[in-house]
């Protein structure tokens, strides 16, 4: 058993009792909260708060990490690691570097194949161009008047044809990376965008001194505010939900201290 899901009156009360379930200390799994619960009116209609707590895999499996792929385990992420774990945030997944091995170039090469007959059968045509940028393979889309087609509204159809892809050339290749797709360099306005809206409802939730809830995102663009903002000792931040689309919560850190200490009591959301 390597994940139990488990509910408490409040939030620590779950972790403990999963912790109690997989008979394992705090810092070796990683906790997702799936409800904040809610006190109810007079003790009436309260909800208990669920978490779900997975096992961290033993540090033998990690040994095996190649010398290219270990410079991408940065100093901070033990620290955000255990930030997470002590506020209940979404799992490390999301918001702290995945240890991944950058795709090879035959398997790039192979994608973009793929990706030509994808396109031709949406009758687009584009020019591909394959780039190595930071720890990712890139497969960029020069596709003219067709560009914001194929970006959709936030990125979504860019999204769904870069999980499609990566379901059909990774499939027989389980040791292979992520390949990601750009179209005329949406990614990186797309994240600059996030950025300077993290850090401007970031400086509202502490103005305000209320969480403020942005949403439905996609894991990309949560990971974005999870990052911008986990230097900023005033705010936290939080994803709620299940599934693809999530929404996630700025909260500031007498909020934050204020919620532990009642229970976990439903977070209010700004205007």
């Amino acid at each position: 058993m390597s994940a139990v899901e488990a509910e408490g009156w409040t939030i620590e009360e779950a972790i403990t009792a999963a912790l109690k379930q997989l008979q394992a200390e705090r810092e070796q799994v990683e906790i997702e909260v799936l409800s904040q619960g809610a006190k109810g009116f007079l003790g009436i209609g309260g909800k208990k708060a669920r978490v779900r707590a997975t096992l961290r895999p033993p540090l033998s499996s990690l040994a095996k990490t190649s010398e290219r792929e270990r410079p991408q385990m940065s100093e901070r992420v033990p620290a955000r690691a255990q930030k997470e774990q002590r506020r209940g945030v979404e799992p490390s997944s999301e918001s702290v570097a995945t240890i991944t091995p950058l795709p090879s170039r035959e398997l790039g090469e192979k994608a973009c194949q793929v990706l030509e007959e994808m396109l031709r059968l949406m009758g687009t045509e584009a020019s591909l161009a394959l780039e190595a940028r930071e720890d990712e393979l890139v497969i960029n889309i020069t596709s003219g008047e067709a560009e914001g087609i194929l970006i959709g509204r936030n990125g979504q159809t860019l999204d769904a044809l870069e999980y499609v892809l990566n379901r059909v050339v990774t499939r027989s290749e389980e040791n292979e990376g992520h390949i990601a797709l750009d179209a005329e360099g949406y990614r990186s306005r797309r994240r600059k965008n996030l950025e300077t809206l993290a850090l401007r409802l970031g400086e509202r939730a502490k103005r305000r001194r209320k969480t403020v809830a942005l949403g439905p995102l996609s894991p990309r663009d949560r990971r974005v505010i999870h990052v911008t903002l986990e230097g900023d000792p005033l705010v936290t931040t939080r994803s709620l939900g299940r599934g693809y689309l999530r929404r996630l919560f700025i909260v500031p850190e007498e909020g934050a201290r204020r919620e532990r200490g009642r229970g976990g009591a439903r977070m209010q959301a700004s205007e």
